[in-house]
């Protein structure tokens, strides 16, 4: 599902505010960002963004957080019973996730890094064919380009410049679309970022650049790595930076998919930092309370991106108990899904490593590949 909203066209500048609804400043002490739902589930409206949704879009939007909420505390579990090497959760970033995935066409062209559960969900990749490369069995578990969303990328910040290159064919080719590139606060520090600033400013390439600034890169806080806000780096570069509340699903649907508007029509790039909080650890093998105090963690526990929406629908009546317990039960079966689906998957061919190195072969792999497979037979030898 992909929610049409009037933010699609171009940032709206003195807009009629719908009945009801209030503008909301910035409280002191607060950065200021785009907001149209507050923290205590309140609808505001803000003047240069505007976003009309009917009730079932908003309760699928509360859907697929629950979901994918549930899918990664399903994947955590997994880790922790050692179905799993490594997973990186993206718990409290769901808004950013949903809200940037949801924006998306189905010709856009999405670049993510390894946290981006959320948008492949929005994107339709199967949540199962996500834990293929975290189990060992597979290099990725889907076809880039089946749904237009490219692999997970480990190595930080490397994908900003591929979906730059893309961007930029795209461009040439003359098509009616849009490329997003994701990465985190601490991968907004790479070269690879940077350069993929300045080709994209120089070339106009239609791409916009989604930063989760989730407060820390690993162990490292955010005010040790850039003096101004991320999103005002895009102005060095030519282009314009926006910084959306990263936990508001509503508001970072409206900034994107104006982003992605704003590139299709030969406007060039566009930052959007999406200000949210990576509340659980930076993957399963870190421990966050070494270096950052509990009542920080509960200062944006009040903030939850699920918890506003469920406030919000509750108030206006845009969802029933029904609903709430319909959506339970899918989430457990989803969870019971992912499990039978992670214990059963085949290991891989021990000698697939071998395959797709060279086009015509190769005498070294090839002798490597034979002393390869009489060590494998060994073991079959003992134990007879």
């Amino acid at each position: 599902m992909t929610v049409d909203s009037t933010a699609a066209r171009k940032p709206r500048r003195g807009s009629s505010k719908r009945a009801g609804a209030k503008t909301r400043a910035a409280a002191p002490g607060e950065p200021e960002l785009v907001q149209l739902l507050t923290p205590e589930g309140e609808r505001v409206e803000h003047p240069d963004y505007s976003i009309d949704l009917t009730a079932e879009e908003l309760r699928g939007l509360y859907r697929d957080m629950v979901l994918t909420r549930r899918f990664d505390a399903e994947a955590t579990t997994l880790q922790r019973q050692g179905e799993l090497g490594l997973w990186a959760s993206l718990l409290g970033q769901e808004a950013a996730q949903i809200g940037s995935g949801r924006a998306t066409r189905a010709d856009d062209y999405v670049f993510p890094t390894y946290r981006e559960h959320g948008v492949a969900w929005c994107r339709g990749v199967d949540p199962t064919n996500l834990l293929g490369m975290f189990r060992g069995v597979n290099h990725g578990g889907w076809d880039p380009n089946e749904n237009n969303f490219h692999l997970y990328t480990i190595v930080i910040g490397s994908q900003a410049l591929h979906a730059t290159g893309y961007a930029m064919g795209v461009a040439k080719d003359g098509a009616d679309s849009a490329v997003i590139a994701y990465f985190g606060d601490g991968a907004s520090s790479q070269g690879d970022v940077a350069e993929a600033f300045t080709f994209s400013a120089v070339y106009n390439a239609p791409v916009v650049f989604f930063c989760q600034n989730n407060q820390w890169a690993i162990s490292e806080p955010t005010e040790r790595q850039t003096r101004v806000p991320l999103y005002q780096r895009a102005q060095g570069y030519g282009f314009p930076g926006v910084r959306v509340d990263g936990n508001d699903v509503l508001a970072v649907l409206a900034v994107t998919k104006a982003a992605l508007e704003r590139a299709r029509t030969g406007q060039g790039p566009m930052l959007i930092e999406a200000f949210t909080y990576r509340m659980g650890a930076h993957t399963t093998s870190d421990d966050p309370t070494k270096y950052r105090r509990d009542e920080e963690r509960e200062l944006w526990e009040a903030k939850d991106p699920i918890l506003r929406l469920r406030t919000y629908l509750d108030r206006e009546g845009l969802a029933d108990e029904a609903f709430f317990a319909a959506l339970e039960t899918e989430a457990d079966a989803l969870a019971k899904r992912v499990r039978d689906a992670v214990r059963t998957m085949p290991d891989p061919d021990n000698m697939a490593i071998f395959e797709n190195i060279y086009a015509d072969g190769h005498a070294l792999v090839d002798e490597e590949r034979a002393q390869f497979a009489a060590y494998q037979a060994s073991f079959a030898e003992e134990s007879n």
